[in-house]
């Protein structure tokens, strides 16, 4: 193992060969030296020195006890660690040697680290090594140890560093001890923070995509008086129609198909705006002084479009190929890692925002939806078309909705029955932040999305929507308009 570090590559291969024949039982020994067999029991080999043939009658197998075949393992799980051509060879060398850090030289893993090109392996092996150095028989070895693992926080080195306390180093060497408290203070407090970080980025997270759910509901709700209890099947069909794209791709230009989730993004919100205006012109505009009677056809709306998808498409997950920009993260601090499919819900609810906000404030349709919202019989005397400005403004929302579908896909799983678990969250943010007001949406749904994630690991999921529900009806008693009053004209 020692004769690693400094062997050159062609001598490790040809040890790696030798410990290979040996573990299978293809390396025989005899008075005219080793063969090198094919196969365990072959009448003949090649010789080890020279590479002739001959009959291998007299050579014997020999037979490895438990005690030699782990090290065996070990000299072969290094020999590929420093010459295997394929990462997961070489990786699969590394957890070979990881169980038997203590056994593997330093200068190896110093080796390994050094030659590495993959980084992820790279950091792996560097911290084998801090393991194998925490077990050195040097105390100033160990001390850098464990400064090292301190420098690097995270769960594990938290617990490689706890299980120090019951060695007899940490009792026997007062420098060593205090090296190690102050390791282990230092990657809790870091760990601690990392968890913050964590639990901070989930919320925003699930905030961004209550906002997407809930923003086209605070528009229809807001402008017309529906209790749209469709909107939960609008994402759905957004998300449905992302499904759609990335099959077209699939089949059209499957070299362009980590560009379907872009390519979603106007075909889900066109698709999904069509049919709400479909359902608007249709079903609403005949029971706007029926509030019950469109909240109850919004419901039969939403039984339609999911037996509707069941039948199409059928009730399975469906599947997505994530591509790149939405796959995997980087670890930022600890065990905090950036995921990007997170990443990509929040600033893709931000994009969303900036353009609500851009339609509302900066167009005519927007403009004609202001005015419809603070006085809708002031509006029609000025002579604006209220009924098409609601259709208009019914299809923007649903539109919208849309757009969450395809937010959600790499995040959430996408089946016809997806959309309820969203509908009831979506109607608690309207209503927290004020019927009609965009930034009390958006203030809400950062609330309700925080609270969530913070009650949820100490209460569990249920109870932690519950207790949101309970403050919300608490909130409002004291505040029945929401947080943010729509202005209306009298």
């Amino acid at each position: 193992m020692r004769a690693a570090a400094d062997a050159s590559a062609e001598d490790l291969r040809a040890a790696g060969h030798l410990l290979a024949a040996l573990a299978e039982r293809r390396l025989a020994c005899g008075s005219a030296g080793a063969l090198l067999l094919d196969r365990a029991g072959a009448p003949d080999g090649q010789d080890a020195l020279t590479g002739a043939t001959r009959p291998a009658a007299e050579a014997r197998a020999p037979v490895l006890g438990l005690r030699q075949r782990a090290l065996v393992e070990t000299a072969r799980a290094a020999v590929a660690l420093l010459t295997a051509e394929s990462v997961a060879a070489r990786a699969a060398g590394l957890t070979t040697l990881e169980r038997r850090a203590g056994a593997v030289p330093d200068a190896v893993l110093e080796r390994a680290r050094d030659a590495e090109s993959d980084p992820g392996l790279r950091a792996s092996i560097a911290g084998a090594a801090q393991a194998a150095a925490l077990s050195s028989a040097d105390p100033e070895k160990r001390r850098t140890a464990v400064a090292a693992v301190a420098a690097a926080p995270s769960g594990a080195s938290l617990a490689r560093l706890r299980a120090l306390r019951g060695e007899p180093a940490a009792a026997s060497d007062p420098a060593f001890a205090r090296a190690l408290d102050a390791g282990i203070a230092s990657v809790e407090r870091a760990v601690r923070i990392g968890d913050g970080l964590a639990i901070l980025y989930n919320a925003l997270s699930f905030a961004s995509i209550l906002f997407m759910a809930a923003v086209g509901l605070a528009i229809i709700f807001g402008l017309m008086g529906v209790i749209n209890l469709a909107q939960g099947e609008f994402i759905m069909l957004g998300a449905y129609a992302t499904w759609g794209v990335q099959e077209a791709f699939r089949h059209v230009a499957p070299g362009l198909l980590d560009l379907y989730l872009i390519a979603a993004i106007p075909v889900a919100f066109g698709a999904t705006a069509l049919v709400g205006i479909a359902v608007e012109a249709l079903v609403l505009r005949h029971l706007y002084r029926r509030p019950l009677m469109s909240l109850l056809a919004t419901w039969a709306v939403s039984l339609f479009l999911v037996n509707l998808v069941r039948v199409a498409v059928g009730t399975q997950n469906l599947q997505f190929a994530m591509p790149p920009y939405v796959s995997g993260g980087v670890p930022l601090y600890a065990d905090f890692v950036v995921t990007w499919n997170r990443l990509f819900a929040i600033l893709f609810a931000a994009a969303t925002l900036a353009l609500t906000l851009v339609v509302l404030r900066r167009t005519p349709l927007g403009l004609d939806i202001r005015a419809v919202t603070q006085n809708r019989d002031m509006a029609a005397c000025l002579g604006l078309p209220t009924r098409r400005i609601d259709r208009l403004a019914f299809g923007l929302g649903s539109g919208l909705a849309g757009l969450a579908g395809v937010a959600l896909c790499p995040i959430y799983s996408v089946n016809p029955g997806m959309g309820s678990g969203f509908v009831i969250d979506a109607f608690m943010v309207v209503v927290l932040g004020g019927v009609g007001s965009l930034a009390g949406t958006l203030v809400a749904a950062l609330g309700i999305g925080g609270a969530n994630v913070l009650i949820e690991p100490l209460s569990g999921a249920v109870a932690a929507k519950v207790i949101v529900l309970v403050g919300i009806i608490l909130f409002l008693q004291r505040r029945p308009e929401g947080l943010f009053a729509a202005r209306r004209r009298r």
